[in-house]
């Protein structure tokens, strides 16, 4: 049976006292009670350096959260792949929805930061949702599907090592969650799609990650295909992001 992923997305958040003060609280709780589920906080990139020192010790895993779809040149802004595993990055992030909105990030670029991630030894968490206009017009299944379809006609056998994260866009910063059986659904149609395209589907961790926190971490991780839970807000209290870890056990 895999473990559970619990990661932590800092977003554009912290400062190296802030920091500092985050990971050493985490570090503290999960020394009285090991994890037993993987655990990782994808970190703003200036703080990369200072993120690897801090969880030099272990039982943190360091993410990123986004990556160049170019491995080097004149990408004035960007980071690519192998510059972030120089940093010690285990995950990171490609298309959040923020990424998608802000920036246009499209299926076929998200598929190809995959690739690099996957290139450089790196983990990447492929986020993938609805916005409320695409839920309410019925076409969930369609938009999730058509994202990841993207990234496993990219990245063929080596899709098994990716790590998937729904995360349905009205549910992400508006204290709005998809209930249980709403997540659930998703992820079902999710594991589904990736038992088709690999046949080493069952080691690849679904998360959830609209709004999870310590309130409804317990039901939701306790559905059938929820992997684990992709954390925005909940992620920068320490006592919250220990108590989803907790559930997550």
């Amino acid at each position: 049976m895999k473990k559970k992923l619990i990661a932590g997305n800092w977003k554009m958040n912290g400062s190296l006292a802030a920091n500092e003060a985050l990971v050493r609280a985490l570090q503290a709780g999960l020394a009285t009670h090991t994890a037993s589920c993987d655990v990782a906080v994808c970190v703003p990139a200036p703080y990369l350096a200072q993120a690897q020192g801090l969880l030099a010790a272990g039982g943190i895993a360091l993410g990123a959260q986004d990556v160049s779809a170019f491995e080097v040149g004149a990408y004035t802004g960007e980071a690519s792949a192998s510059m972030l595993k120089e940093f010690g990055v285990r995950y990171c992030l490609v298309g959040h929805s923020e990424r998608r909105l802000y920036h246009g990030e499209t299926d076929v670029l998200v598929a190809t930061k995959a690739q690099r991630a996957l290139a450089a030894g790196i983990t990447p968490i492929v986020c993938i949702g609805e916005t409320l206009a695409e839920r309410e017009a019925g076409r969930t299944e369609e938009v999730v599907k058509r994202q990841l379809a993207a990234v496993i006609a990219a990245n063929g056998h080596c899709v098994s090592e990716i790590v998937v994260a729904y995360e349905p866009v009205w549910a992400i910063g508006t204290g709005k969650t998809a209930s249980p059986e709403q997540a659930q659904q998703v992820h079902a149609v999710l594991r589904a799609q990736l038992h088709a395209a690999s046949a080493h589907a069952d080691r690849i961790q679904i998360l959830y990650g609209g709004s999870m926190n310590a309130a409804n971490a317990n039901q939701l991780l306790a559905q059938a295909d929820i992997d684990g839970g992709l954390i925005g807000g909940a992620a920068l209290k320490s006592a919250d992001f220990l108590t989803i870890i907790a559930a997550a056990q």
